[in-house]
């Protein structure tokens, strides 16, 4: 089959992709090369860049210094900075099972431009290989989109739920939250039935056998829940009812707020920081008791 050159078709899948390799585009080489004149190259350039812009992920721009055209990342585009550095959260967090975390380290490292992919690659590739998944090893992800679906629809749901000591237990819950803790996505409920008043905990990879029921429920706005505020009165994902606790503290109190965002102080004293905080469960006396003598129970 003869291809010709100056068809405009072949001419912009060319340039494209030289441009997608992380080549640049000179104007007098492509003039040479397809025997075009001015006005058609710039029509080219002019379609390639409303492709570009249509996609949303790059920007063709001229380099005046250089004389040449080349591709840049938007700025709603990642960078490789960014999207390194998602990778390594990724693969500190060990959440996701081996064919789930290679599949999305290959979508974010397939937002890079060519040049900027091999360098990403290569400086995560070690710890990709031999990344270790945890003992579950369930895919989590549809499971985690459907939780929450239910919560958007205020749908109470029917789960099986397998406990520390290996037995099942059938849960009707009324969904309002999903976080992530220490290696783990939890699931964050009300029991259906209203037995107890303050949000129960789950394991999301311990949940099976998802049912979404006809029963709906209500939450007014101003009493909805809210991950972030939870998140700062548990510890360990151990839930329970709420309760205020004081401690002495003689540790770091960056390291302390970090932890613990509400804790408050109450009194600096020549024995350590008189602390106050709001949490929930019992959660909070394992990470006191981890203190060792920075802690003193008051």
């Amino acid at each position: 089959m003869v291809i010709d050159k100056m068809d405009k078709i072949y001419r912009l899948l060319q340039l494209h992709e030289r441009l997608s390799r992380g080549e640049t585009i000179v104007k007098s080489d492509v003039l040479a090369e397809f025997g075009i004149p001015d006005k058609t190259f710039q029509r080219d350039i002019d379609s390639l860049r409303n492709y570009y812009f249509e996609q949303g992920g790059r920007q063709l721009v001229y380099e005046r210094k250089g004389n040449y055209y080349h591709l840049v990342e938007s700025p709603e585009q990642l960078t490789k900075q960014e999207i390194f550095a998602v990778c390594k959260v990724l693969m500190e967090s060990r959440a996701f099972n081996k064919a789930e975390f290679n599949g999305i380290i290959s979508k974010l490292l397939h937002q890079c431009e060519p040049a900027s992919k091999k360098a990403v690659q290569s400086l995560i590739a070690n710890e990709r290989v031999n990344y270790i998944p945890l003992q579950h090893g369930k895919a989590i992800i549809e499971l985690l989109w459907s939780l929450g679906e239910n919560i958007k629809s205020q749908n109470v749901v029917r789960f099986n739920y397998k406990r520390l000591d290996n037995m099942v237990h059938s849960r009707e819950v009324k969904p309002v939250g999903i976080m992530f803790s220490e290696f783990y996505f939890y699931l964050i409920g009300f029991m259906a039935d209203g037995s107890k008043k303050f949000p129960t905990v789950f394991r999301v990879d311990r949940i099976s056998g998802l049912e979404q029921l006809e029963q709906r429920f209500s939450i007014p706005y101003a009493k909805r829940f809210s991950e972030a505020e939870f998140r700062k009165r548990v510890q360990f994902m151990y839930a329970g009812e709420l309760r205020t606790v004081h401690f002495l503290y003689r540790g770091s109190l960056e390291a302390l707020f970090d932890r613990l965002p509400t804790a408050q102080v109450e009194q600096q004293t020549d024995k350590g920081t008189i602390i106050r905080a709001e949490t929930y469960g019992d959660g909070i006396y394992m990470w006191l008791r981890s203190q060792g003598d920075r802690v003193e129970m008051l």
